[in-house]
């Protein structure tokens, strides 16, 4: 169990291809505009269901 030791945990995270900032920008960006999208999306078809039960009377 070599690599459960300290050394074999730096010698991991220097192994690890960590994002450049660029990149880590766009996909933050991309994430928080579909959270977004998906979030309008259920409020709206939360209301339409809403409208649509309310005109059938339930």
């Amino acid at each position: 169990m070599k690599w459960f030791s300290i050394e074999g945990i730096t010698t991991e995270i220097k192994r690890v291809r960590w994002p450049k900032q660029k990149d880590l920008v766009h996909d933050s960006v991309t994430v928080i505009i579909f959270t977004v999208a998906f979030g309008v999306f259920f409020v709206v078809a939360e209301a339409l269901v809403a409208v649509f039960l309310k005109a059938i009377g339930i």
